[in-house]
C-alpha cells in the first residue's frame, strides 16, 4: 500500500503495546515493534500477548540501554509515527533498584528522542507518561498541576516528558506526552496489584491458592482500561499541533473496594483469606491520584467508557477462565448481588 503509515512501537510485547499493535492494525498500519533478542528467541512466553498477531508485524531485536541499536532500528523502519512505551514501570521494583530505572526510563528516552530527530525528523513521537509524575500533587491533577513524584519511576517520568517537551520545542519534533493513569486489563502484568487480586481471587475460587497478601488497601487510583486508553495515545499523533494530555478516567477507588469487588463476584469474602504485609508498602506512599480529562475530551474527543466495575469483572473472569483449565472445574456464575454488579 503506497500511502500505509508505519509505526514504531517500543514495548509492543506489553499492555499497552498489544492493544496499540490491534488497533494500528485495524487502521491499516504497518507496524513494527521493538524487543530483546532473547524475546525473538522465544516468542511463545515472552510474546505471549502479541502471540495471534505475529504473522502480521514486524519485529526488530534492540534495546533501550543501546543507543546505537536504537539508531539501527529507527534508521531502517524510517517511521511515520513512534510510540515510546517500553520503561521500568513496576512502581516498588524502582525502590529496589533506582540505577536501573534511570537508565531505561530515562537514557532509554533520550536515545530514541535523539534517533528520531536525526533519523526520522518528521515522524510524530507518543511518550508514555505516568499519573506517577504527580505523586503527591493536591487531587484533581490537570496538565497544569505541577509534578510532584514519589517514586525513582515518578522521577524518571518527569525526566522523560521533559525530554520529549524539550525536543518538541529546541527541534521541533512532534512530539506528545499522554499522562496516563492506572490502566488495567487482563494483559496487566502479574506484578501489579489489579492482576494480582484478580488472579488470586481466581486461584482460590479453585483451590489452587489459600491466601492473598497486600499493603496498602486504601490508596486511591483512577482506574481505566488499556484497550481504550491506547486510542488516546493513537488519538495524540492525529493532532496537527503536538502537545500533552492527562489521560483517566475522572473517578478514583481504592485497592479495597478492587479486591472487595473482585472477591464479590466470586461469591467469597476476601477478608478471610487478606493477610496484610508490609513488604508490599512502598517507602514513600501516593494516597490519591485522581485525573481532570477536560483536555482530551475537548479536544481529542476522548473519555474512558469503560466502569470501574466492568473492568473488574472482565479481568476476573479472564483469570477464572485461565485457572479453571488447570483445576479441571467449572467457571462460576457472578452473584446478582456482587458489589461489581451494582
Amino acid at each position: 500500500m503506497a500511502n500505509q503509515k508505519r509505526a514504531l512501537i517500543t514495548g509492543i510485547s506489553g499492555q499497552d503495546g498489544s492493544y496499540l499493535s490491534e488497533l494500528l492494525l485495524e487502521k491499516g498500519y504497518e507496524v513494527h515493534g521493538i524487543v530483546r533478542r532473547v524475546a525473538i528467541e522465544d516468542p511463545q512466553h515472552r510474546l505471549s500477548r502479541i502471540h495471534h498477531i505475529l504473522d502480521r508485524i514486524h519485529l526488530h531485536a534492540a534495546s533501550l540501554e543501546s543507543y546505537p541499536s536504537l539508531m539501527k532500528v529507527v534508521a531502517a523502519v524510517q517511521p511515520d509515527e513512534v510510540y515510546h512505551l517500553a520503561a521500568q514501570s513496576y512502581v516498588s521494583y524502582s525502590f529496589e533498584d533506582e540505577f536501573s530505572t534511570f537508565e531505561v526510563n530515562v537514557n532509554g528516552t533520550h536515545y530514541l528522542l535523539s534517533s528520531c530527530r536525526d533519523l526520522a525528523p518528521k515522524a510524530k513521537f507518543y511518550f508514555a507518561g505516568s499519573s506517577e509524575m504527580f505523586g503527591s500533587a493536591p487531587a484533581p491533577q490537570d496538565e497544569l498541576t505541577a509534578f510532584r513524584p514519589r517514586s525513582a519511576y515518578g522521577i524518571s517520568k518527569v525526566a522523560g516528558y521533559h525530554l520529549t517537551r524539550n525536543y518538541r520545542e529546541a527541534y521541533g519534533l512532534h512530539a506528545s506526552c499522554g499522562m496516563l493513569y492506572n490502566h488495567e486489563s487482563p494483559r496487566r502484568g502479574m506484578e501489579f496489584v489489579t492482576r494480582k487480586i484478580s488472579s488470586l481471587a481466581a486461584q482460590i475460587k479453585f483451590g489452587l491458592a489459600t491466601e492473598i497478601r497486600l499493603g496498602n488497601l486504601d490508596a486511591k487510583r483512577d482506574w481505566g482500561h488499556a484497550r481504550e486508553y491506547v486510542e488516546a495515545m493513537w488519538r495524540m499523533l492525529k493532532q496537527e499541533q503536538p502537545d500533552d494530555y492527562v489521560i483517566a478516567t475522572g473517578e478514583t477507588h481504592s485497592v479495597r473496594e478492587f479486591l472487595e469487588c473482585a472477591f464479590g463476584l466470586l461469591g467469597l469474602d476476601p477478608y478471610k483469606y487478606l493477610v496484610l504485609d508490609e513488604r508490599f508498602l512502598r517507602p514513600a506512599e501516593v494516597d490519591v491520584l485522581l485525573g481532570d480529562t477536560t483536555k482530551a475530551r475537548q479536544r481529542l474527543g476522548w473519555s474512558a467508557q469503560t466502569t470501574f466495575s466492568e473492568l473488574v469483572r472482565e479481568m476476573v473472569f479472564s483469570d477464572l477462565n485461565s485457572y479453571s483449565r488447570s483445576a479441571g472445574g467449572e467457571i462460576p456464575a457472578a452473584p446478582t448481588d456482587a458489589f461489581a454488579a451494582s
